[in-house]
């Protein structure tokens, strides 16, 4: 017989802090007319851009739906140094989690990190190259 004082013993829930990308955090990439296409982008396709000149996109967490996923999308003007020293037109922003972890792996492994970890209101940041000289933004969000 069960004693209605004990408490049930539920499995703790494991937390998985293995330094990793989690998902694509945002997609920035050049244009030769911002302001034109920040309009084409509006016009055709209901994009519309917030204070910084990007746009949005918010999605549960299949794991944890409580937790909002947020994917940034933005045009840059040709030419902007932000994604300096990369050649590309594009540059990639994937969320990770325990940013600290994955530097110390990255810096292991020989990859070039282009700054340190800083920190802000929405998150830490790095910058990476990938082989091919690629710039990778990593974000830890809060």
């Amino acid at each position: 017989m069960a004693n209605n004082n004990e408490q049930t013993d539920k499995p703790a829930t494991k937390v998985d802090n293995t330094p990793k990308v989690t998902g694509v955090g945002g997609i920035f990439f050049y244009s030769e007319n911002l302001e034109e296409t920040q309009k084409w982008y509006s016009d055709n396709l209901g994009i519309e851009m917030n204070d910084w000149g990007s746009s949005s996109f918010d999605s549960r967490d299949l794991n944890n739906p409580e937790h909002i996923n947020s994917l940034q999308w933005k045009p840059f003007k040709k030419g902007d140094k932000y994604f300096s020293p990369s050649k590309k037109e594009f540059m990639i922003n994937y969320q990770v989690q325990n940013i600290e972890g994955l530097v110390k792996k990255l810096k292991g492994n020989g990859v070039t990190l282009l700054d340190s970890i800083e920190t802000y209101d929405y998150g830490k940041f790095i910058h990476i190259l990938d082989k091919e000289g690629n710039k990778i933004e990593l974000w830890e969000p809060i």
